[in-house]
């Protein structure tokens, strides 16, 4: 899949996912490559200026195999984004669809 593709989406794939229930990174990176090939080395910036930025919150969870685990989770300004963001990724697939469909 074109990289600049995926560049685009991972950021709202992410939001998305620490939507539904808070995620540690690796966690992150197992669940989104089941559908779209990403490395491990794409999330964690992603996710250190999410925190940066106010859209999550760390904490850290025991592991039954290994050391605690950080885990993200979405804040009410995280939620505002992700919503924010599927608004505008419906916007923008509408459009690529009329486009692609010969509907201008």
């Amino acid at each position: 899949m074109n990289v600049q593709f995926k560049k685009g989406v991972l950021e709202l794939l992410v939001l998305h996912l620490l939507s539904l229930k808070d995620f540690y990174g690796y966690e992150l990176v197992d669940r989104i490559s089941q559908k779209i090939s990403i490395s491990e080395g794409t999330i964690y910036p992603l996710l250190r200026r999410f925190k940066t930025e106010g859209y999550v919150l760390t904490y850290l969870q025991e592991s039954e195999s290994g050391p605690p685990r950080k885990y993200y989770q979405l804040t009410p300004r995280g939620k505002l984004e992700v919503e924010s963001q599927k608004e505008e990724w419906k916007s923008f697939l509408k459009g690529v669809e009329e486009i692609l469909g010969g509907q201008e």
